[in-house]
């Protein structure tokens, strides 16, 4: 891959995966109810999930949910149902220590196959198959997922370690409430250009 490619898939990638969206909002959110120790699963999970899952729609899985209506719609639809659901459940989630008791923080595994019904995810990953070198879709894959995963664990690290931060501002139910509600707010509106598009 010519190092000008290299370099712009590489700011491409960090601009995506740092900005706000579903996962970081959910990493924002597992800092401050869990802090980082306990998000640590979670953070391996969104960044090898979506590194494998680039991989996968580098090779041409992206093309074909592109080009089939049934499918591009079906995926909107299970998209927009599972991030309304998530921002109930933050919206409704406690402190850490009711959270101890009740919830518990994404495992490796619900977070890597979050990034299958993540639209920024989805997004990201065919962009990102834009970068591919002509002939070589196995090599191209593999570099797409691997500037993903070496630029994804610093974005990810970032917003549980922000979250964390957050968490001696947030003492009182009523101001973790508010965070939470937030939250849960921000994930709706990223559900609105898939119920509207």
């Amino acid at each position: 891959m010519p190092l000008e490619i290299f370099t712009a898939l590489s700011l491409f990638m960090l601009v995506a995966l740092i900005t706000p969206g579903p996962n970081n909002t959910m990493l924002l959110s597992s800092g401050v109810t869990f802090g980082l120790k306990k998000s640590a699963p979670h953070i391996w999970g969104v960044n090898i999930g979506f590194s494998l899952m680039a991989f996968v729609v580098c090779l041409g899985l992206g093309a074909v949910f592109m080009a089939s209506p049934l499918l591009h719609n079906a995926l909107r639809v299970v998209c927009a149902v599972y991030l309304l659901w998530l921002a109930w459940k933050i919206a409704n989630s406690g402190g850490a220590d009711e959270a101890s008791a009740a919830a518990r923080p994404q495992t490796f595994f619900q977070a890597a196959l979050f990034q299958w019904v993540n639209p920024k995810a989805w997004m990201a990953a065919v962009a990102a198959a834009a970068y591919s070198m002509q002939g070589k879709p196995v090599l191209s894959a593999a570099i797409i997922a691997g500037i993903a995963l070496v630029v994804g664990f610093p974005s990810s690290l970032t917003w549980v370690t922000f979250g964390t931060a957050l968490r001696r501002f947030l003492k009182s139910p009523r101001a973790l409430r508010g965070f939470n509600i937030a939250m849960a707010l921000l994930l709706v509106v990223s559900t609105l250009p898939l119920l509207f598009h």
